[in-house]
């Protein structure tokens, strides 16, 4: 049930796919040791487009992905009291395909954006996977930001109003942080703007892995340019660069898109003002985000 023949993967859809194959989790537990590890692997950002890009990659026949999309090996998980890297590489394992399913020169992955953030991932990753390559989307990190906090307000996760939040993230996360407690709620939650200081996060990844096994971009072209940032992802992983994926709509589409009052677009502006101009230096492109207001 795992290794679906893509055709039927494109005619049930990831979610779907994703229900049907969970009752194949004890199965793959067992034979966890015949399962491929990922080619590549998308850190993120949270709110950056990282489920698109996982539903489009789905739709190419060169590549595989896990069930379910994020895996949440590498930060531990969501929940408090598991840690899922301490059950080791076997149950990371049973989340992908077994070997001997995949057609020769498959590219196997997983999309989890809490790693790009957590300061732990890096090393955990090079470890496992040293030669895996990575994908990061760059997203305006004031329209980041306001994503995020509308995310966690659907699920009654923040009892502050969003400007009160904003303020609050340092007080909130300064603890966790000192503590190194990367999988409390707070650091999960409420980290609306320490997620969008992007060059910090991409440093700590080349502290391990090389420049040229990470692709960094933009996420506004995946949904601007998106057949020239397919191919520019296709031709990065190594899959057949001129594959069209058919469906272009966007899966995870938030329905909330309430507007704030204009002093919270400014306090935002203000304050990644000088973590952007940071990231232009250090990326050598200056993506925008400054001159929007």
């Amino acid at each position: 049930m795992f290794s679906l023949p893509l055709q039927l993967r494109q005619a049930v859809g990831p979610k779907l796919y994703k229900t049907k194959t969970r009752l194949a989790w004890p199965y793959n537990r067992v034979t966890s040791a015949e399962r491929a590890l990922p080619d590549f692997i998308i850190l993120g950002a949270m709110k950056a487009g990282t489920t698109s890009l996982s539903y489009y990659l789905y739709e190419h026949p060169e590549t595989f992905l896990s069930i379910p999309k994020e895996v949440h090996f590498f930060d531990g998980g969501k929940n408090p009291q598991v840690d899922t890297f301490a059950k080791g590489e076997y149950w990371y394992r049973a989340h992908f395909a077994k070997q001997k399913k995949l057609a020769p020169g498959t590219k196997v992955f997983e999309a989890t954006p809490a790693y790009l953030f957590n300061p732990l991932a890096p090393k955990r990753i090079f470890e496992t996977l040293p030669n895996a390559k990575l994908i990061i989307l760059l997203r305006n990190p004031t329209k980041r930001a306001i994503s995020h906090y509308l995310h966690g307000a659907r699920r009654n996760w923040d009892p502050l109003p969003c400007y009160e939040a904003l303020q609050a993230e340092e007080a909130r996360l300064k603890p966790v942080i000192e503590a190194q407690n990367y999988k409390s709620r707070a650091f999960i939650e409420y980290s609306y703007k320490s997620r969008g200081l992007y060059r910090e996060q991409i440093e700590r990844y080349l502290e391990y892995f090389p420049r040229e096994q990470m692709l960094i971009f933009n996420s506004n072209d995946l949904f601007t340019q998106t057949e020239a940032a397919l191919k520019r992802v296709f031709d990065f992983i190594g899959v057949d660069p001129t594959f069209k994926v058919k469906n272009l709509t966007v899966p995870n589409s938030a329905p909330n898109k309430k507007k704030f009052e204009p002093h919270v677009y400014e306090y935002l502006n203000d304050y990644f003002k000088t973590h952007n101009e940071a990231l232009y230096e250090f990326m050598g492109e200056d993506y925008g985000w400054n001159k929007n207001k």
